[in-house]
């Protein structure tokens, strides 16, 4: 412990001298609680996120899921399971069935007298539904003769179909399945090589398969850029991209999609954006996308209520939940409306615009009363730093219409999920798999994956779509 100070030995400068110093101390000390406060603070807020309030993957919630009740659906009162006037899938006998096995009781069940086939009056039935079990491998020699004139006697051979280009080689409908079952179905060239040797007989290499996915994804690139063009011209579609590694390296997968289409493409940064679109692009405020020319910006409201979740459930700030509750009024109206297919009426538009107004200013307010982050101002440079709420805020008031796209427009939906379902299983075949080996690999796959999530949306069946050829799709393909 220090020595105590004799203050009756100071002459009155040293006392001066003295109480500025401990003010400055104190000051420095001030500064460093109200910085140690505002960390503690940002880490107690980092401690609440989970999938259910930010951006981040359910998968980092780990042991600490959410309830079920915080995912932002409200209930509706309806049980649970189908509802009234639902189709549904159950299992159905069918007027004409492939086998008939009929069977007959041998003794009366009342005297035990011997009974005939000619002693039936009726039946009741039953059926069983099954799957052929695969028959080995079918192999087709195709033999191109020759033939010698009668007149002239010059041999003549006969050609080979197109097709037939080797002496042994495996036919189309085992391409289209090994590329189906490796490109959609997400299985790992080992896995497949055995799966195709168990059930069909086929004893196909794994290098073999990437040859085979390598092929079917250049004669079916001119579809795939076709898709491109299609959505680049679409009135409305969304933007998203995610990162994956190639050949250990970090780089970028870009999807583009509409409802009917969906277009990928690999790129070693994550600032390459599509080239040439037109038209209304639906994506989750990254600023890149607002340096595209020649386009109209809506933006994810999914993204707004997970921030705005997390501002009433761990900032506590009342405006956040007003603003929440606006946001799903207005989604239901717009739905309602889109449902009896009419535009939402313009009263309430000019209703939720008011309110949205309103809430935006209580908002601001609020902040305005709060001290600001004091600590941050001491270390950086540049404008003071924002509190969450504050940011969004002023997000939500600069891109008003951005934000309200979807209520002046019933063509721009409330949120970016279509793009996120579209690059959703792109980062399940990482986790399936790792990364890629090659970027030629990378890009055989993002050729292929449009091709056949374009054909899921389209209704075509995607066997069929991998024997087709690209000219035949393309002019079959809805692009509306």
């Amino acid at each position: 412990m220090p020595p105590r100070l004799d203050l009756s030995k100071l002459t009155p400068q040293d006392k001066d001298g003295l109480i500025h110093a401990l003010l400055d101390q104190v000051e420095a000390l001030r500064k460093e609680v109200a910085a140690l406060r505002e960390e503690a603070t940002e880490l107690r807020r980092r401690l609440g996120l989970d999938s259910s309030n930010s951006s981040k993957p359910p998968s980092s919630d780990g042991y600490r899921k959410p309830p079920r009740a915080n995912n932002g659906r409200e209930k509706t009162g309806k049980k649970s399971g189908g509802q009234e006037g639902n189709p549904g899938a159950t299992l159905k006998q069918v007027a004409d069935p492939d086998k008939i096995v009929d069977h007959y009781p041998s003794t009366c069940q009342a005297c035990g007298c011997a009974l005939l086939q000619g002693h039936a009056i009726g039946h009741r039935k039953r059926q069983v539904m099954d799957v052929l079990k695969p028959q080995p491998m079918e192999v087709t020699e195709h033999r191109a003769h020759d033939c010698v004139c009668p007149s002239c006697e010059t041999r003549t051979g006969a050609a080979f179909p197109d097709y037939v280009g080797a002496p042994v080689q495996y036919g189309p409908n085992i391409i289209a399945l090994a590329v189906y079952l490796k490109t959609w179905q997400l299985i790992p060239e080992d896995r497949l090589s055995e799966l195709m040797k168990d059930i069909f007989g086929v004893d196909i290499a794994p290098s073999t398969l990437a040859g085979m996915e390598q092929k079917k994804a250049d004669e079916l690139s001119p579809l795939a850029e076709h898709i491109g063009e299609e959505v680049k011209a679409a009135e409305v579609k969304h933007l998203d991209e995610t990162g994956y590694r190639i050949a250990k390296v970090l780089q970028w997968l870009h999807v583009a999609s509409t409802w009917l289409l969906t277009f990928y493409r690999t790129s070693p940064r994550r600032g390459a954006l599509l080239f040439g679109v037109r038209g209304i692009i639906v994506h989750d405020f990254w600023k890149p996308y607002f340096t595209m020319r020649g386009v109209v910006h809506s933006l994810c409201n999914a993204h707004h209520l997970r921030e705005l979740k997390a501002l009433i459930d761990i900032d506590k700030e009342p405006w956040a939940e007003a603003m929440h509750c606006l946001l799903r009024e207005a989604c239901h109206a717009v739905n309602l409306a889109r449902e009896r297919r009419e535009k939402l009426k313009r009263r309430d538009r000019a209703r939720f615009l008011a309110r949205y107004d309103r809430i935006i200013r209580k908002g601001l307010a609020f902040h305005a009363r709060l001290a600001s982050l004091s600590a941050t101002a001491v270390k950086r440079r540049g404008p003071v730093k924002r509190r969450k709420g504050h940011n969004l805020l002023l997000r939500m008031k600069n891109h008003k219409a951005e934000v309200l796209r979807f209520l002046t427009n019933p063509d721009v939906p409330f949120t970016n999920n279509q793009a996120e379902r579209d690059i959703r299983m792109m980062k399940l075949k990482l986790k399936i798999s790792g990364c890629f080996r090659s970027e030629k690999g990378a890009q055989t796959f993002a050729i292929l994956r449009t091709v056949l999530s374009t054909a899921r949306k389209q209704g075509w069946n995607i066997l069929d779509t991998l024997s087709q050829p690209p000219d035949a799709l393309i002019k079959k393909l809805k692009t509306a």
